[in-house]
């Protein structure tokens, strides 16, 4: 037996590792709202949560049964059986939820821990049907399908339904209030701060609390067949409560809705989804000590986990500090927020994900749709719509530090609402809506209400909510094939399999944590690019030219890259290089979002020397083009495993390399640090270049005309040379540019000697 100690001691291992990953990942459904609202300080916003995380686990005993008995059915496992079940599935637990964390992509704990425990006890069933010579057919009486089926379900129920109600709850109250709600918050937010709390109230009794010991049978059924009376009167407390707020002082009521509403999911949370990280542990710990007080402890079957069991109140408070602290502590957390917040934000910017054909149709689909509406609809409607929705005017208020909010308080308010009252309306009908699923989708619902899928970013928001959604499919068919893989591994290679797979995971959850970092890292370089509400029009272009230094920085080292790759025939750097050729894109497009912006700043005496300012655009993106060219040239020519460059070709393009870095240093440096300096010094780079090329078109000549340099040599050839040049002349053009907005400006402001 004291191996299986061992196995127990891993298994609460797991437990921790995954209470962290876990939360790191569920922490979108409940903190989404409130830190894209800016609400209040992101500490306060923390403490908020971490009292409705540790007010949720005192009351999830009760949904420990899920992981004991709620797929499979435990009397027909024994202990080791049992063992190999649960081993398996933390271990899937723990890496596939860290993959989700690490690529910012929020997924349903739920549906990994369910098809986890489907896949590894189809797996040991399997085994014991071989082993004893039973049919096929006899799985069914091993497996609980109906379970699994009710999850995929509520897959489909949820973000159908959520989504609807999100877009329609938005719509008409952004209709009765507008985008400058204020004024008309004094009029009804009485109102919807009682139907706000009322039903965020109602929805810590019927879901948070469920579970809680002090609740018993006739209070839960009180609960349910009063329910329109529990909604009345909290609608009447809550108003009368607001309306005295507002006459009194002057807090904005729709601040503690939100908080209340980010304390309620926080709360449901914990309650509810805790099972997925400890309940396994726990049913383990529990077979085995079934099995030790039994005369036969490898051998008795576990009918006994089939009964209720109530759970340690430590057990679950040691499980509430774990998730408090990864809370406060989890970067991953954040990368997950960030993702639906990025889909769900109120104005343009950096999009996260790329458009796809299938979200251009689904684009062109609903403007169709919208187009129709426009001819039925009366001309007096659309015109009263158009103008109770016109968000041209929006401006959203500065958030704590400075920062600007994603979305206004109304509209974190109707997600955390509508999200409450259907998951409270689902549980209360025992319908199997998933909090992940439907926290998301009414979050996407309103920003499409809010008119935030503008012409401009509609394509690549599409794309991120499908990548979302296929995610969840995905986790679904993953979590079952891994967990049944690994179960079959442990069930037939015993130790040696289980000591395989802890190094795997170790070796998966480590690359994820460096995989992690680089990509938040580059997020980090984006958002600093992103001049969100800068006023100062000089501010601007003075930042316009910082940026560009540094975009020119990250050229010369994509370029010295490349160059080292193609020169030592390196497949692998020009691989992982051709794969980062996105974020120089992206970089681009930054800056040149925020030279439009600076153009909207310009005053009008102004617009007419602008126009130079065209010509930053085109070159940046000309320098982009050029090296993603130069890029994928390289790596193609290396993959297809075509000739090496011939030594002179090599020392012909050393020389191209130092003139085309020389010039991107030095260029980068006087953008960045707008410290006097030479024209015809930096120019004299581009010269050199050019007259050297022309010398290495002739030496290629005579290659081609003896046969050294074959077909595909002489066009890589070629290319290099000619993206090099091209990035060399774009460049000569930032500088020029800059050169008559800041130093000639300069010269002309000098007094006359």
């Amino acid at each position: 037996m004291e191996i299986y100690i061992l196995a127990l001691a891993l298994l609460f291992l797991f437990a921790v590792v995954d209470l962290m990953v876990g939360v790191s990942n569920d922490a979108v459904n409940f903190l989404n709202s409130s830190v894209g609202s800016r609400v209040a300080p992101r500490q306060v916003i923390l403490v908020v949560a971490s009292a409705g995380i540790l007010a949720g686990v005192t009351f999830s005993s009760g949904m420990m049964e899920v992981a004991r008995k709620g797929i499979f059915y435990p009397r027909y496992f024994m202990m080791p059986e049992l063992i190999v079940i649960f081993l398996a599935v933390m271990l899937t637990d723990v890496v596939l939820l860290d993959l989700f964390n690490t690529f910012g992509l929020p997924t349903s704990t739920t549906v990994s821990i369910v098809f986890e425990l489907l896949g590894a006890a189809i797996a040991v069933s399997l085994m014991k049907i071989f082993d004893s010579g039973q049919s096929l057919l006899d799985l069914a009486h091993y497996i609980n399908t109906s379970k699994a089926l009710a999850i995929i379900a509520g897959i489909l129920l949820s973000v159908g339904i959520a989504f609807v109600c999100g877009v329609l709850a938005q719509f008409f109250t952004r209709l009765l209030f507008t985008f400058d709600y204020k004024k008309r918050l004094r009029r009804y937010g009485a109102v919807w701060g009682g139907l706000a709390l009322s039903m965020i109230t109602y929805f810590i009794l019927i879901k948070g609390a469920k579970g809680a010991s002090f609740f018993t049978p006739e209070m839960l059924a009180w609960i349910k067949t009063h329910t329109w009376t529990m909604l009345g009167g909290g609608f009447i407390f809550f108003a009368l409560f607001f309306q005295l707020l507002m006459l009194t002082t002057r807090i904005n009521i729709l601040k503690p809705v939100v908080l209340a509403g980010t304390f309620a999911l926080a709360m449901a949370f914990a309650a509810n989804d805790l099972v997925n990280f400890i309940g396994v542990p726990l049913a383990a710990l529990h077979a085995y000590v079934v099995a030790n007080a039994s005369a036969a402890p490898l051998t008795v079957l576990m009918a006994a986990l089939e009964k209720p069991v109530h759970t340690h109140t430590l057990f679950l408070l040691a499980a509430g500090v774990v998730m408090v602290v990864t809370l406060w502590l989890s970067r991953k957390a954040r990368t997950v927020t960030r993702t639906e917040r990025s889909l769900g934000r109120q104005e343009e910017g950096l999009e996260r994900f790329d458009s796809s054909h299938l979200s251009r149709i689904i684009v062109r689909m609903t403007m169709h749709l919208f187009e129709a509406w426009q001819r039925i609809c009366p001309v007096r409607t659309r015109r009263w719509v158009r103008q109770r929705l016109n968000a041209t005017g929006y401006q959203p208020e500065p958030g704590y530090d400075g920062k600007v909010p994603d979305f206004d308080l109304l509209r974190a308010s109707v997600n955390l609402v509508v999200a409450s009252a259907l998951v409270a309306g689902a549980t209360s009908m025992k319908l199997p809506l998933s909090t992940t699923y439907v926290t998301f989708m009414v979050a996407m619902g309103s920003s499409l209400a809010d008119q935030a899928w503008g012409l401009e970013s509609a394509v690549y928001r599409v794309t991120g909510v499908l990548a979302v959604i296929g995610g969840w499919f995905f986790t679904a068919l993953t979590a079952f094939s891994i967990s049944l893989v690994f179960a079959f591994a442990i069930g037939y290679l015993g130790g040696f399999a289980v000591f395989g797979l802890l190094l795997l995971a170790g070796y998966v959850l480590f690359r994820n944590l460096k995989l992690h970092g680089l990509r938040e890292k580059a997020l980090q370089e984006l958002d600093l690019l992103d001049l969100k509400r800068v006023t100062d029009a000089d501010f601007a272009v003075r930042t316009c030219f910082e940026h560009s230094g540094r975009f020119l920085e990250v050229v010369q080292d994509d370029l010295a890259t490349c160059f080292d790759g193609v020169l030592t025939q390196d497949r692998k750097q020009l691989k992982a290089l051709r794969r980062q050729t996105s974020n120089i894109q992206k970089w681009s497009n930054m800056i040149v979002a925020n030279i439009f912006k600076t153009l909207r700043l310009l005053q009008r005496e102004d617009i007419k020397k602008a126009g130079k300012y065209a010509y930053v655009v085109s070159a940046l993106q000309e320098i982009a083009e050029s090296l993603r060219d130069l890029i994928l040239r390289c790596h193609v020519h290396t993959s297809n495993q075509h000739a090496g460059l011939l030594p002179e070709q090599r020392k012909d393009l050393q020389q191209v390399r130092k003139s085309v870095e020389a010039m991107l240093s030095q260029t980068a440096a006087i953008l960045k640090s707008r410290t006097p300096f030479e024209y015809r010094e930096v120019a004299a780079h581009y010269v050199d270049l050019k007259q050297f090329l022309e010398q290495c078109d002739h030496r290629q000549i005579e290659r081609i005309h003896s046969g050294q340099s074959k077909t595909r040599l002489s066009i890589l050839f070629y290319g290099i040379n000619n993206a090099c040049l091209k990035i060399s002349e774009q460049t000569l053009q930032l500088l020029t540019i800059f050169d008559e907005t800041f130093h000639m400006a300069s010269k002309s402001q000098e007094p006359d000697r």
